[in-house]
């Protein structure tokens, strides 16, 4: 079965069950998103020339966790990163998110913030050309940012819902990785908030689908589910080869769609 239609599945399974019900996580539940991901290929941990992963051992807010991704071999190699899947293994939905990265990419790191619902491994596992695997993995302690509510005023950010922005912090070169950040204004339900007024929970609405693309060129893709946090914001690497637009699509849970974009010019300026 393709990893889309896995990943879907597992969604899928987490999503549509009871809201009021959080299952408590077995101790193997890493075993069996193993097994329903990769099923027997071998796993790497000796992991120092391949990917790095960077999180606080306890988080200051559990539905704000900030993750780092570091990836030490050049995109488009002969030897390279082409998928990341971000695995969090006592959240409701284990499987958080799959980026995967193109020749355009220059660089498969990323950076992000997640919800953690309660002390959990949390897990990177990279997926080479060459069909390889290696896993970075550290232990976070929190609780709570799964089922934690949101902004105070959803009405507010239902009104924002969709608005996005790609910036750059840095000169414009070409022919070399450039840092972008993409921020969505997206509240991210989990569909396990509870209103404290009327006891009922608040539907899912989430971000699942990301596509960039430069010159019309793909740079970067995600399914991702509500384990990233409220107002999704993502950086990420893309190599400008000559003028063109970086651009970003986004789906979310209901099948809405949203799209930014950003002129790049060689010599430019920072861009935002």
């Amino acid at each position: 079965m393709p990893v889309t239609h896995r990943f879907l599945l597992l969604l899928a399974a987490c999503v549509l069950a009871p809201p009021p019900v959080i299952a408590e996580t077995s101790p193997d539940v890493w075993d069996k998103v193993r097994t329903g991901l990769f099923a027997g290929r071998p796993i790497s941990e000796q992991i120092e020339d391949v990917i790095a992963l960077d999180t606080p051992m306890r988080a200051e807010d559990a539905s704000t966790v900030p993750i780092a991704i570091h990836v030490k071999l050049p995109a488009g190699g002969n030897r390279s990163v082409q998928k990341i899947y971000l695995v969090i293994d006592k959240n409701p939905s284990p499987l958080g998110a799959v980026f995967t990265f193109f020749p355009d990419s220059g660089r498969a790191d990323l950076e992000t913030r997640v919800r953690v619902e309660e002390y959990s491994f949390v897990r990177a596992i990279a997926e080479l050309s060459d069909g390889s695997l290696y896993m970075a993995a550290n232990y976070v302690k929190a609780a709570g940012g799964c089922s934690a509510p949101g902004g105070k005023d959803q009405a507010a950010a239902l009104a924002r819902l969709g608005k996005m922005k790609l910036r750059i912090d840095e000169p414009i070169a070409l022919d070399r990785p450039i840092q972008a950040q993409l921020m969505v204004s997206h509240p991210n339900n989990s569909g396990l908030v509870m209103d404290q007024m009327t006891r009922l929970y608040e539907p899912s609405n989430f971000v699942r689908r990301i596509e960039v693309t430069y010159a019309g060129r793909p740079v970067m893709s995600a399914d991702v589910d509500f384990t990233i946090s409220e107002n999704p914001n993502f950086r990420f690497y893309f190599v400008p080869r000559g003028d063109g637009e970086l651009k970003a699509e986004v789906v979310d849970s209901h099948d809405l769609k949203f799209e930014s974009s950003l002129a790049i010019r060689q010599g430019s300026g920072v861009a935002n």
